[in-house]
């Protein structure tokens, strides 16, 4: 299959490019990118006043398979996912089983390859179960083609199993997402701790439960030389540690993910469930906080955080409510919504935020429209504006913290591997 993209403004930080130029598609792989390229092809697509870029490689998703199909499928999140202009998809690992093992890993790897529509990395645990009291066979996970390891949704509270875990997580070559919460801290809370909280009659959780973890992880980072990733950061202190580190040349790496740049604690004054999340909402400084650290770099990109979950899970009383939310479809137009029109980010730094930098971190070849690489590419009209609405998302599960609001951009195209995976 061959697709021609014309005229369109194609953005790729990893070569510096910012240019009206054309991309010519053979097969699965990037042939040419160049101004004005005259060749025959199977397919033509008129990118004039659209911005042509990588596909996003979002390093942090839950895609419930297998376990929870009743809350999303790899189908189901993988179309989501193309919808929102997502090629690449680090699967995290809380399945049911836990990705724990190879036997595991094979079982969800089938599901992949007979029902993926776009690439799914998969993430194994650090600890059996996810558990924090066993470690995973971290050289068999590597293996049978781990990418990561995380017990994202908990934190490894015992600082010599953690310390191990680093330790034959960098013999094997493996990266490890810290999900950074002391439970003693934060103490069954469901809300940032703070005026609102207080005000809702709600348990709060402290901008320290998060913050203390983080310094931790890195520390134990630090002591045996390994790499460390962490995940969803949503206070300020967690930034200064992370930059604090990064200057003394620690191998740490962090995301965020949109609604920490996008909301903050006031979005749950009505007690809407679809605004809880772990870790939650903070207040109008963090979300200045997280916004100057993707500014100044010490934030390195932007993850979903895609949670899903259904109806019964979401419509109830506030502290029964499952933490998390949806947002294969919407994170793109958060970050062009909340980062580009607010000149926070330019175009080539929002790019490498979604797609350059992930791939970098994961190891992977992705997130950039080299010659010779894999074709993931998406196309965006960026001018033109949507309203979230439950009828029009594609997940399974509708819990997104954006419906009724209005976001700016839309993905046109989505191509994986040289193939048209989503076309609006």
């Amino acid at each position: 299959m061959s697709i021609l993209i014309k005229n369109g403004r194609v953005i790729d930080p990893a070569n510096k490019i910012d240019a009206i130029l054309d991309i010519f598609i053979q097969d699965d792989k990037i042939s040419r990118v160049a101004k004005d390229i005259q060749t025959q092809a199977e397919t033509i697509i008129d990118a004039g006043n659209k911005i042509v870029a990588p596909g996003i490689v979002d390093m942090h998703a839950h895609l419930r398979e297998p376990g929870r199909e009743d809350k999303e499928t790899i189908a189901s999140a993988t179309a989501a996912a193309a919808k929102g202009g997502v090629t690449t998809v680090l699967a995290m690992p809380n399945t049911q089983p836990a990705m724990d093992c190879s036997k595991s890993v094979e079982l969800l790897q089938g599901i992949i390859n007979k029902d993926a529509k776009i690439n799914v990395r998969i993430c194994g645990t650090l600890t059996k179960g996810r558990l924090g009291q066993e470690l995973s066979d971290i050289a068999a996970l590597k293996k049978i083609g781990a990418r990561a390891l995380s017990d994202d949704g908990c934190s490894v509270d015992n600082d010599a199993l953690m310390l191990e875990a680093l330790k034959q997580a960098k013999l094997a070559g493996l990266l490890v997402i810290c999900h950074c919460e002391d439970k003693k801290l934060s103490q069954k809370g469901v809300i940032n701790l703070g005026f609102n909280s207080t005000r809702l009659g709600l348990r709060g959780i402290s901008n320290e439960s998060e913050y203390k973890r983080v310094s931790r992880d890195i520390e134990l980072a630090e002591k045996c030389g390994a790499s460390v990733h962490i995940a969803h950061v949503s206070c300020g202190e967690s930034v200064d540690i992370i930059a604090a580190a990064k200057k003394k040349k620690i191998k740490v790496t962090c995301e965020t993910a949109p609604h920490y740049f996008s909301l903050t604690q006031d979005a749950l004054l009505e007690y809407d469930t679809n605004m809880k999340m772990n870790p939650p909402l903070r207040s109008k400084e963090d979300l200045a906080a997280i916004k100057q650290g993707l500014k100044d770099g010490t934030i390195d990109a932007i993850a979903s955080d895609h949670a899903p979950h259904t109806e019964n899970e979401k419509d109830i009383e506030f502290e029964r409510a499952e933490f998390g939310v949806v947002g294969l479809e919407t994170e793109l137009s958060a970050g062009i919504t909340e980062l580009i029109n607010q000149q926070i980010l330019d175009w080539p730094e929002l790019i490498q935020k979604f797609c350059l930098n992930p791939a970098r971190i994961l190891g992977i070849d992705r997130g950039s429209l080299t010659a010779g690489s894999f074709a993931d590419v998406v196309i965006i009209s960026d001018q033109l504006s949507w309203t979230v609405n439950k009828s029009t998302l594609v997940s399974k599960s509708k819990n997104s913290p954006f419906l009724g609001r209005c976001l700016k951009g839309l993905v046109d195209y989505t191509i994986c591997n040289g193939t048209i995976a989503y076309q609006r």
